[in-house]
Parts: structure tokens; sequence; C-alpha cells
């Protein structure tokens, strides 16, 4: 049986473009009234020309395969960029296959199921050693000292980075994807001018130290290869074909950037959801087989990418609704991934949720997640760590990302009882 909750489901109205509502929680009632009343709502901007929402499941499964109607080239995100803006600040995930395709097959090598198999057994040694760095502590903040700390140290452990550099690159990553947050940067998109940055990832000045630290590291593996991702990027495919300069500094910049902070946000909810539910935390104990099963419903409950934004190529009509070439249309994971057409009690918690065909990391779309298999393995092994450890743990203080782009908390303080 699901393991019923609490859940705030917030307000029915609420400004689904705000940061600031999403520091009370993703506004849940809103995206129900949406689904139910207006699956396909054309929504106002205070500071753009608007966007249709899509928020049911089967929509957004539609929008997300059909990329001759639907593009990403124009950008992801909801803000509106020229040319010269999209064509500097383009990576992997604004393009639509052909380019796409031909790009991935390029890095993705790296990230492949057969690859992050391999990987296990330096995920588990990492995660006991966070771990141990924190039992038999009562109370402290399991995003500092645990979500971010996994993925973070992987992260080096791939690219073959000093760990001496992994805190201030992810303190970057931060700045990017929190751009919207004070806590992560000073240049918060609508709050400060950025326009002198318009040219750079995300806005923010701090992609010009990733992109010079990436320059940096790039030279070193030419010049001594060695068994990392980094070397691997820099080979040729069997076809000769190369990544450009440009193109593997955007790549570096998006994997320090999306590398750590969506599987950190992702542990949090999970350990959350799990904190709040104490039968349920027991039951995973004394089963470790479920967690596998169990990171599915994790991954659907945070869906920490909430959306992502297309550009309509030609008048395509959804739902009874034409949307006309050149339209924003926003694909709302976090709208789908509760939808009740898909999923029974959404709002529940089910560990043994079967099927659960949620949409976290792009799933059952060309642009799934190049990361997704990793992410997996991380959270599956730090729960398989960690559950085993624990007694009981209890969540005391929470903040959360302001942020109407990435959900998460960037606090979550715990008081533990270890076994």
């Amino acid at each position: 049986m699901p393991a019923v909750i609490e859940l705030d489901l917030g307000d029915s109205h609420a400004d689904i473009t705000d940061h600031d509502v999403y520091t009370k929680g993703v506004p849940h009632a809103t995206f129900l009234r949406l689904r139910t009343e207006d699956p396909v709502s054309f929504t106002e901007e205070h500071d753009g020309r608007g966007f249709w929402s899509i928020t049911r499941h089967d929509d957004v499964l539609f929008v997300s395969r059909h990329t001759e109607l639907f593009s990403s080239a124009k950008g992801i995100r909801l803000e509106d960029m020229d040319l010269e803006e999209t064509e500097a600040r383009r990576t992997i995930m604004e393009m639509d296959p052909p380019a796409h395709s031909r790009y991935r097959r390029l890095v993705s090598r790296p990230f492949s199921p057969r690859a992050v198999a391999d990987y296990e057994t330096s995920v588990r040694e990492l995660a006991r050693q966070v771990l141990e760095e924190v039992r038999g502590e009562q109370a402290f903040d399991f995003v500092s000292r645990v979500a971010r700390q996994l993925p973070m140290r992987m992260l080096g452990t791939l690219l073959g980075l000093p760990e001496h550099d992994l805190d201030w690159l992810v303190d970057r990553g931060d700045a990017l994807i929190g751009n919207t947050d004070a806590d992560f940067t000073d240049f918060v998109v609508d709050q400060v001018d950025t326009s002198a940055y318009r040219l750079l990832p995300f806005r923010s000045p701090v992609a010009v130290e990733l992109f010079e630290y990436a320059e940096g590291a790039m030279a070193a593996r030419r010049a001594h290869p060695t068994n990392d991702v980094l070397t691997s990027l820099l080979q040729p495919t069997v076809d000769g074909d190369l990544l450009g300069d440009e193109q593997l500094k955007n790549f570096f910049t998006l994997m320090v950037a999306a590398g750590n902070d969506t599987t950190r946000y992702s542990m949090a909810a999970a350990l959350n959801a799990l904190a709040e539910r104490p039968q349920l935390l027991e039951s995973l104990r004394e089963d470790p087989g479920a967690i596998k099963v169990a990171i599915d419903e994790m991954l659907r409950w945070s869906s920490t990418t909430m959306h992502f934004r297309r550009t309509a190529t030609e008048d395509v009509e959804l739902r009874g609704t034409t949307i006309r070439a050149g339209d924003k249309v926003v694909v709302w994971y976090v709208s789908a991934n509760f939808d009740t057409e898909q999923f029974d009690e959404p709002f529940h918690f089910d560990a043994a949720r079967s099927p659960n065909d949620h949409v976290a990391f792009g799933l059952h779309s060309p642009h799934l997640c190049l990361g997704a298999h990793l992410a997996r393995l991380e959270m599956r092994v730090l729960f398989e760590e960690l559950l085993p450890m624990l007694d009981a743990v209890s969540v005391t203080h929470t903040e959360r990302l302001r942020s109407n782009f990435i959900s998460g908390f960037k606090r979550l303080e715990v008081d533990a009882t270890w076994s």
C-alpha cells in the first residue's frame, strides 16, 4: 500500500513563474487545477512574451518526443534569447536531432549504462567515506554534509580533478544553476542587471572562471592523457568526430553545474520523504533490495528539474488549442509526475510503485539526461549504505531553493539516531 502523506499542495492560483513561490514548496494545487481545467494553458510573464504550459503526462511526452514540432534550439529556459546569445550559450540541451544525436554520440561513452556499472565500487567507497564523516553526529545539515558531498567527490573522480578544487567548482556550478537565489550568487538574474553577461551560460560571470579552468584541465589532458572522462572527451569517435574547444568548455561547465546539484536535491528530497515515513524507512532498512525500486519513486517525488522550454516550429493543435509557430512551450515535468491519469494516488509516496513512468531526467525523450544512470547509481548506493546505519531520523529545519526551474532543499537539517 502507498505510504500516506500529508502534503501541502499550496495555492491553487499561484504564479508559477515566480521564483519566490517555490521557496514554500511546489504549488501542486495550481498544477492540479491546470491539469483539470486547462492542461494546455497560456501563462503570462512579467518580463517576457508568455508561454504555453503543458501539464499533463501524455502531453509532456508528446511535446518531448516530437522535436520536429517543438524545438530546443532556441533555448530550454523561460528566458528569451536573441540569435547571438543562443549560439554563444548553446550546449547539447539546446540542440535538436540530427545535431543533438551527433553531439550525444561524442559525449555519451563515459555515461552509458555499461560504463556507469563499472563506477559502482568507486561510488560505494565514496559514499562510505561521506557517511563516516557524519556518523555519530546527532544534528547536521544533510544537504551540505552528505547530499552535496557524494556527487561532488564522484565528479572529481570521473574528471580526474584535484580534491582541493571540488568545493570551488561546485560553488560555481551552484551560482549558475542557482542564479535566482541570493545564497548562491551576487548576480541574481531577476534582481540585478546581468546584461553584461548575456553571452555566458545562465548570464553569470562565474562561467568565465569555469571556462578558464576547463581550458587548463583540457590542456593538461592533451599533454598527459589519463584514464578519466576529460581524456575520453578529447578522443575522436570511430568516425573521426571531435568536439571543438567551445563545445568542450560548454560541456565541462554543464557537467559541473548539472552533474552535482540535481542529484543532490533528489537525495535531499528522498531523505525528507523517508524521515516523514518512519515505517517506510524501517521497511527499506530491513529489505535493502527494495531500495532499487524505491529510487524511481524518489525521483518522481522530487521532480528536481521542474520544466524545460521548447519553441513551436509550426502551428500545432494540442487538446483543441492552437499553438502558433514561434510560441514558447513549457513542459512541466513536476506536473506530469503527479498526473492522476498516469499515477494512482500520485500524492502518496509509494516506494514499490510499479509501473512508475515518471518523466524525471527527461525520460522517454531524445533529451534523456546523460547523467541519469550515474544519478540513479549514486542515489541507490547512498541509501543502501545509509539506511542500515540509521535507527531514526527527523527533519528539524528546511530551506528551499528560490527557483521556478530547479526544485530542491538547499538546507535539510536533521536529528539522527545511529545504530
